[in-house]
């Protein structure tokens, strides 16, 4: 059987064709591979590296101890928090002359309360022969038998509490 001239010139293009085609489907396959060989040894590691996944896996743990530091600071504010607002941090001081012949104001209150106006005020009076010193405990900014002076540096005190309270 044979081909007509034409028949089989057209049978040689065709053929021609297809293995162009198949060459060039080829290259851009092997260049494809090529490309996905070179981010599976990212992703694998190479030399003794740490593959990829070996890297994300280490810093899912780290992040999770990173997590049970923040929880173990957190609880560490808190208490903190609660020591400091404990603390006799909010302090006043009136300074005055307790008796009429004495100056330089000599004699002084001193109020010391923690965040919720507990505490205690010191009054120390100065005479020319003696001195007295006196303590007494505050609770909500108040006290029991309190002089004008202790009242005073209690509410000076109590303005640096949360809010500003004052008796």
């Amino acid at each position: 059987m044979s081909l007509d001239p034409t028949a089989r010139d057209v049978l040689v293009i065709v053929s021609l064709s297809v293995a162009v085609l198949s060459l060039v489907v080829a290259v851009w396959s092997h260049v494809r591979v090529t490309k996905l060989r070179r981010h599976t040894v990212l992703l694998q590691g190479r030399d003794g590296a740490d593959s990829f996944v070996d890297v994300v896996a280490g810093q899912i743990r780290a992040v999770d101890v990173l997590r049970d530091d923040v929880a173990d600071l957190t609880v560490a504010v808190g208490q903190t928090r609660a020591d400091v607002a404990a603390a006799l941090r909010h302090v006043a001081v009136i300074r005055y002359d307790a008796f009429n012949d004495m100056g330089g104001r000599m004699s002084f209150s001193a109020a010391m309360l923690d965040d919720i106006g507990d505490g205690m005020v010191i009054t120390s009076i100065h005479g020319r022969t003696e001195s007295r010193t006196y303590l007494k405990s505050v609770v909500r900014t108040d006290g029991e038998n309190l002089s004008p002076e202790e009242k005073e540096a209690i509410a000076e005190a109590a303005r640096g509490l949360p809010g500003g309270r004052s008796r």
